[in-house]
């Protein structure tokens, strides 16, 4: 075996060209693959971050309050009840967060804007003082009573800057519109397509406009240290509560915006609660990471199969410039399986060794592009929901792209160097 890996080293060596430009097309796969799977993964770290801190948590127990069959309001009663419930079935997250929820209009002296409302206590949130950028004003004034923040374009399109006075409409869970007079205090900067129907507000807003009871709220948000765990928490969620005695609402993946219309079709009245994830809440969020994701296996899946036919070519090219030598190797007594396997061993030592270098380049541009904060355009704002590309090496990712491109091209070369085996010395050497 160490004989047949020194014999592959020396004619990967004395075939120099053809080594670098079939190493340099598997290289390029490589780092092809290292650098589409780290935009992919940090679009999906960066995003869960933005959307589950400004619209979801990774569990949310919501839901709504229907007065009448034909009404429906984003609203949960005795939220202390349903914490103490979570908290007794062992239902722990890093973090749990209350907030305000509801759907409503915004109105200024020239212009209207209609959206989410999200009520928060932003006293008790550092993640959502981490996450948002200040334009102008000051974050810690959203703790003022009837304190509004929007974002840069809502701003624009209502005309107002900080300091100015708009008006929150909604209808309450009796049917009536109700009025609130807020103050903006925050422009922030837009956070992709969440922030554009997106409105936030101190807490207690939202409890005088949908007239609310101090243990009323809009959604309790739970935030884990593994999203993955997502399902999991809300089906043991689900039981939990359904064992206290609350009527739920049936599973849908969609936001709750998105509910209001079929919720008011249905025929009850009462409180229902409704628990989703954050993949339910941030349901275009998960389309385009898994179209973005089918893109970038169907591209690496074509350039590895240009790639696999490279390597076969080269390889059947190098058998026939090598056929006089294989027949002499088979005449002194070399058997068929160690021709199979120095040709293999070749392919092995190329396939392997430019995957990996290909893997170590990937990584370099990674860190390079993350160095250089590149911009991305306004259209890939909406979805990256950041300004800046932010690509996110992941290690395994890396090693699996090695191990699964070294050992594909290896195994191209089996059929090539299979059939050189098989040749009979006599003919062989006699080969021109």
């Amino acid at each position: 075996m160490i004989t047949l890996f020194r014999i592959a080293i020396r004619n990967l060596v004395a075939n120099t060209r053809r080594s670098l430009l079939l190493g340099g097309a598997i290289a390029l796969v490589t780092v092809l693959l290292v650098v589409l799977s780290s935009v992919s993964n940090g679009m999906q770290a960066n995003m869960l971050r933005v959307g589950t801190t400004l619209s979801s948590g990774h569990v949310n127990v919501a839901g709504f309050f229907k007065l009448t069959s034909s009404d429906a309001s984003p609203m949960v009663t005795d939220y202390p009840r349903i914490l103490k419930t979570l908290e007794d079935a062992g239902i722990k997250g890093k973090n749990i967060v209350v907030r305000g929820r509801g759907w409503g209009k915004v109105i200024s002296d020239v212009a209207t804007q209609m959206g989410v409302l999200v009520g928060i206590d932003v006293d008790k949130e550092k993640a959502f003082q981490d996450v948002v950028q200040v334009v102008s004003g000051d974050l810690s004034k959203m703790s003022e009573p009837n304190a509004v923040m929007l974002f840069e374009k809502q701003a624009k399109r209502l005309e107002v800057k900080v300091g100015d006075d708009v008006v929150l409409t909604a209808p309450t869970y009796r049917g009536v519109n109700n009025t609130v007079d807020c103050r903006v205090q925050v422009i922030a900067k837009d956070m992709g397509m969440t922030s554009g129907f997106s409105m936030f507000m101190n807490h207690n807003v939202l409890q005088k406009l949908y007239q609310m009871k101090p243990t009323h709220t809009g959604a309790i948000h739970i935030f884990l240290d593994d999203e993955k765990q997502a399902d999991k928490v809300a089906a043991q969620a689900r039981k939990a509560l359904d064992k206290a005695g609350f009527t739920l609402m049936d599973p849908v993946p969609q936001p709750f915006f998105r509910k209001f219309q079929s919720v008011r079709r249905e025929d009850w009245t009462g409180q229902r609660l409704d628990v989703t994830t954050w993949t339910d809440e941030l349901e275009f969020m998960r389309k385009i990471l898994q179209t973005f994701s089918l893109l970038t296996y169907v591209f690496i899946g074509v350039m590895l199969f240009i790639i696999i036919i490279g390597v076969m070519n080269t390889m059947m090219m190098a058998i026939r410039e090598r056929t006089r030598e294989i027949g002499t190797l088979r005449a002194m007594g070399m058997r068929r399986m160690w021709v199979l396997g120095m040709f293999v061993i070749e392919a092995g030592v190329l396939s392997f060794s430019s995957a990996l270098a290909g893997s170590l380049l990937g990584a370099g541009v990674v860190s390079l592009l993350n160095a250089m904060e590149f911009k991305v355009n306004e259209a890939f704002q909406l979805f990256l929901m950041s300004d800046t590309l932010k690509l996110m090496l992941d290690v395994q990712t890396a090693v699996v792209a090695v191990a699964v491109i070294g050992t594909v091209t290896t195994l191209a070369s089996v059929l090539p160097s299979w059939r050189a085996a098989k040749k009979p010395p006599v003919t062989a050497i006699q080969h021109v």
